[in-house]
């Protein structure tokens, strides 16, 4: 850890035997009690509870999902259970709710012992998948073992946060990130959208819009910034020369003789992704006749109208039975359409809520590390809602995106339990107080290297 000269804005207090930052600001005591000893202050009984906040909003969210996927999943209910896809959805939310109890009472620093760990088996995962993987939906992204569908690109994204928060916390400065931190964190980003590319091109932006949003809680130089963006943007048109400038000779020679046309240029779903970005731009027509090119669309839009302003109430959805994925990529549509704008604009809210409230935790912290761990989680779940939001109101070009912890699909909704599980740790063991005692309780459970200062403490 570094020293710093300023004596207004960094102490310097040892602890068993390392030189640790500790605020100025945060660590002074009124004139004349200097000496004496007293129990950690009110506030630091506190931090050994999660944050009540952040558990209503998780619980919240778990109810709108029960309701919510109840609804959209009539075309699923068969005559011998009705209850079936429920109970299904309603298991895996189980086993989320027991990972966030598990992770929530998890010290926050054991994160970055696995964060590399986790973050290359999950690229080794999603490597599988890309080339062996199951094909859904038109996307070969998905590995089958005993009856059970991975979903390596949602774990991927989980992995990828855990391991920027732990370069970040281990290169933040006073003025800001450390260049190699820059270095190292563009690096993971461009090496995963580049598999997350292949299949899907909202994970890569929602990737890349995650690592920005946790330079800029870092502090980092508006240069470097610029540097990151401009490698993303310079390795994304190398993707796309890539991707879809290659010669496809062999989809030529066989459409003329009649045969189906295959991708078979390595492309992955090139020609898909092409054709959904042109009907975006184009726009749908009410007068146009449903195919299968844009029968989610039109569904979705249907739904949305029938909905209104204050919605047709849970489970009297029209369009429930004939939108495609209605309980998973489209199931926003069927909430608007139960509760109307009003409920949609409300559940908008509730995400913004979460992220509104993981900034504020991340702002008290004194460490940069759970900081960076806290709003990378929160930043992750928040942005993929959005960009769900997105793409059913059409503001973004169709792409399958599941809506956190309520539509449908195991590994996302496990994988989104562990962020809340991470994200409840930090609020329960990261210090937010200004009693010393607590704050050497903390830096015990931290390797040397993630003993940081917060960016915020150092500024204020």
């Amino acid at each position: 850890m570094e020293n710093y000269n300023n004596a207004d804005i960094i102490i310097n207090e040892t602890i068993d035997g390392v030189a640790v930052g500790e605020s100025n600001a945060a660590n002074r005591r009124p004139a004349g009690n200097s000496n004496k000893k007293s129990p950690a202050d009110p506030q630091t009984k506190k931090l050994r509870k999660a944050d009540p906040y952040i558990w209503g909003i998780y619980l919240l969210l778990l109810v709108i999902s029960v309701v919510e996927l109840f609804s959209a999943s009539s075309s699923e209910v068969t005559s011998a259970n009705v209850y079936e896809p429920l109970i299904r959805h309603s298991i895996f939310l189980g086993i989320g709710l027991v990972l966030v109890i598990a992770l929530q009472n998890t010290h926050y620093g054991y994160f970055s012992r696995f964060a590399l760990f986790f973050a290359v088996v999950s690229f080794i995962l999603l490597l599988f998948s890309t080339f062996f993987g199951a094909e859904i939906n038109g996307a070969q992204r998905a590995i089958k073992i005993a009856g059970f569908t991975i979903q390596p690109p949602e774990i991927a994204k989980l992995a990828v946060v855990m391991l920027l928060a732990t370069i970040l916390g281990r290169n933040q400065r006073p003025g800001g990130v450390a260049t190699q931190a820059v270095i190292y964190v563009a690096f993971v980003v461009i090496c995963f959208a580049a598999i997350l590319w292949i299949n899907g091109l909202t994970n890569t932006i929602l990737l890349m819009g995650v690592s920005i949003s946790m330079f800029l809680i870092g502090g980092i130089q508006m240069k470097k910034l610029a540097m990151v963006i401009g490698a993303y943007c310079i390795c994304g048109g190398m993707l796309l020369g890539i991707k879809y400038m290659t010669p496809k000779s062999t989809e030529f020679d066989q459409a003329s003789q009649g045969v189906e046309m295959v991708n078979t240029d390595g492309g992955g779903r090139a020609e898909t992704h092409i054709q959904r970005i042109s009907r975006f731009f184009k726009g749908v027509d009410p007068a146009d006749p449903i195919d299968d090119m844009n029968r989610q669309v039109i569904f979705a839009n249907m739904a949305q109208a029938n909905g209104g302003v204050f919605g047709k109430g849970p489970g009297n959805s029209r369009e429930n039975a004939r939108l495609p994925l209605a309980f998973s990529d489209y199931i926003f549509s069927i909430i608007i359409e139960d509760t109307g704008f009003i409920g949609g604009v409300c559940l908008m809210i509730l995400y913004l809520f979460l992220l509104g409230r993981a900034g504020r935790i991340a702002w008290k912290c004194n460490r940069a590390f759970p900081a960076f761990l806290i709003m990378g989680c929160a930043v992750l779940i928040v942005f993929q809602a959005l960009v769900h939001m997105a793409i059913v109101t059409g503001v973004f070009p169709v792409s399958g995106q599941p809506l956190p912890f309520i539509s449908k699909g195991g590994t996302s909704i496990i994988v989104m339990s562990m962020a809340i599980g991470i994200m409840l740790s930090v609020s329960k063991y990261a210090t937010v107080t200004t009693d010393k005692r607590a704050n050497r309780e903390e830096l015990s459970q931290l390797p040397e290297d993630l003993r940081a200062a917060n960016i915020s403490t150092i500024q204020n």
